[in-house]
């Protein structure tokens, strides 16, 4: 019986030109491809795409392939839960009645080989950041989800990814609050019974243990190509390089 869980976040393909992204997108698609018949189960932290917006009629070309690898993931059997992230601006059925994912909104309890973890994108975590909170209200109200329709797509696509590269490169990992993370973020979980911490969103692969509790951030697949992967009861975060 296959037990090993996988855990991605933060490719955001569709963040550079075509051309330049190519290589990762064949390397993700290496990776998923390599699941069938070994993983149990495949969580996506958010942030699979640099911007995912589903208009009634219509999905980015450029995102096939993807699509495409994980519809053959799904259809070997291993079942597939895509978590929001905050570049994500509206999943809606297309990935679950097409592609046979599971969306889910919010964090998400996992439990598999005696261990309970607690996995979130991580964004609007650390508090003070009211202010993102209220705005991803806003955007994800049904009024701005039908507004933003209005746009075509080939308007609509670009403008967000303008905006989100702008959002990603606001990060400084000199000042990535790990010890706040642990503190106010995985501390109440352990506290609540988890044993494991899982968030994407910071871009950083950091795997930090004290005692019998563990914080993993995943990295991303931009750069670094990490994920993690509970197998045999561990919890760790490895380096994707396909042969």
């Amino acid at each position: 019986m296959l037990e090993d869980v996988f855990f991605i976040a933060d490719a955001h393909l569709g963040a550079e030109p075509e051309e330049r992204e190519r290589s990762r997108a064949a390397r993700l698609h290496s990776f998923l491809e390599s699941l069938e018949g070994r993983a149990a189960r495949l969580v996506i932290a958010g942030d699979l795409f640099d911007f995912w917006f589903e208009y009634r009629t219509a999905i980015p070309k450029r995102h096939f392939a993807t699509l495409l690898a994980l519809q053959r993931l799904r259809r070997s059997g291993v079942p597939i839960t895509y978590m929001n992230g905050n570049h994500d601006f509206y999943l809606g059925r297309f990935l679950a009645d097409e592609i046979g994912v599971t969306i889910h909104d919010g964090p998400l309890p996992v439990a598999a080989q005696d261990r309970r973890v607690w996995v979130h994108h991580g964004d609007g975590l650390i508090g003070g950041d009211l202010g993102y909170r209220v705005l991803k209200r806003v955007l994800r109200h049904p009024a701005s989800i039908g507004l933003y329709r209005w746009l075509h797509p080939d308007v609509g696509i670009p403008l967000a990814h303008g905006v989100s590269g702008t959002s990603r490169h606001a990060r400084d990992p000199e000042k990535f609050p790990v010890d706040r993370l642990w503190h106010e973020v995985a501390e109440p979980r352990f506290a609540e019974g988890y044993d494991s911490v899982v968030i994407g969103h910071f871009h950083l692969a950091i795997d930090r243990h004290e005692g019998a509790h563990q914080l993993v951030v995943l990295g991303d697949w931009i750069d670094k190509f990490t994920y993690g992967v509970l197998r045999g009861g561990r919890l760790a975060l490895e380096t994707w390089a396909p042969a």
